[in-house]
């Protein structure tokens, strides 16, 4: 058996929670590593989400921690369309808990998450998300 732990680090952009909010996106710092993966976790909706009672997920990434800018679709590996940084989008029914993932290969250093809620959310949804950073230039032992 080969060993990935070793090869891979695994960093929180949303904190596991419910959340009827939006958050405060982290930032995670790629330095060090050739590759990342994104894996989002999205509970059952804490209601029934519409094009106005939303959430919608917006990837941003900055050389410099300081001016971010939205994701493309040339940025992402897995995901069929990106508009203004939105990587997913709830906008009907979620009625079971899944989780997406998706890669970055867009090449800056800084990624951030923003769960951002639109609409009237009286009962908040299960959320968190990671970034698991691979291909790093000097693994540990």
């Amino acid at each position: 058996m080969k060993d990935l732990h070793s090869q891979i680090d695994i960093v929180e952009l949303i904190p596991a929670a419910t959340y009827a909010a939006d958050n405060t996106p982290a930032a995670v710092d790629l330095l060090g590593f050739e590759s990342a993966e994104i894996a989002l976790a999205i509970g059952a909706g804490g209601i029934t989400f519409t094009s106005t009672n939303k959430i919608e997920f917006v990837l941003t990434h900055s050389d410099d921690d300081s001016t971010y800018t939205n994701v493309t679709a040339d940025d992402l590996l897995g995901v069929a369309s990106v508009s203004s940084g939105i990587v997913k989008s709830l906008v009907a029914k979620h009625e079971t808990a899944d989780v997406t993932r998706f890669g970055y290969r867009g090449g800056k250093r800084y990624l951030k998450l923003l769960a951002d809620f639109s609409g009237t959310h009286g009962t908040g949804t299960p959320i968190g998300a990671v970034v698991v950073k691979g291909h790093p230039h000097q693994a540990t032992a």
